[in-house]
């Protein structure tokens, strides 16, 4: 029964998910929430401890991420990244390395897909801040994709290191999950989490 409650907390398919319907209404399918929460869970569990769980869950998000996301989509290569990680700091050198290709081979498509996203207008603390953003739309997007783009590349120079091509890469990626993702349902928010649900390199 343990089992059954966890997969429907994962799934989302509680009555009342406030989050689950603001997605669908914002043109999100199901699996896209549904793969987000999973890697946040995958995540959750490898920073208690919980390996196996933790790879049951990014191997869950990879097939769903296979299955539901279209070729370029940069989400595809998170979980074989969070997998190398996993298998990385377990001693499994060989199937770091083949999982690290896999999601280099996958993130090809990143600059792309951040140069075609759709920017919603953000929430903003008072209308003089709205106000400015609707002036400077034009600025402040091309601002955004900057800042986007340095993500991405932390988190290729992470891949690279997982798959020995450089040395390891020290960015931190779900520690800055919780702080940096977006409270809209747009571009931006699936940009974010193929770079940031990925779990942090050892400390020491």
């Amino acid at each position: 029964m343990r089992t059954n409650m966890s997969a429907l907390h994962i799934w989302g398919f509680e009555r009342g998910d406030t989050e689950m319907r603001l997605a669908r209404d914002a043109g999100w399918r199901r699996s896209e929430l549904v793969w987000e929460r999973v890697m946040e869970a995958g995540n959750r569990a490898w920073e208690g401890g919980r390996v196996a769980r933790a790879r049951w869950l990014f191997g869950l998000a990879d097939r769903i991420a296979l299955m539901g996301f279209a070729k370029g989509d940069p989400r595809r290569a998170t979980a074989p990244a969070a997998l190398a990680r996993l298998h990385a700091r377990h001693g499994r050198p060989g199937k770091a390395r083949t999982q690290a290709r896999r999601a280099l081979g996958e993130w090809q498509g990143v600059e792309a897909f951040i140069d075609a996203v759709e920017i919603r207008p953000r929430a903003r603390s008072s209308l003089f801040h709205l106000r400015m953003e609707v002036r400077h739309r034009g600025t402040f997007h091309d601002n955004l994709r900057t800042r986007y783009r340095k993500f991405a590349e932390e988190t290729r120079e992470t891949m690279a290191g997982l798959a020995g091509d450089t040395a390891p890469a020290a960015h931190r990626h779900f520690g800055r999950w919780r702080g940096e993702r977006p409270n809209i349902f747009d571009d931006t928010r699936r940009v974010l989490s193929a770079c940031l649900l990925i779990p942090d390199p050892p400390k020491g």
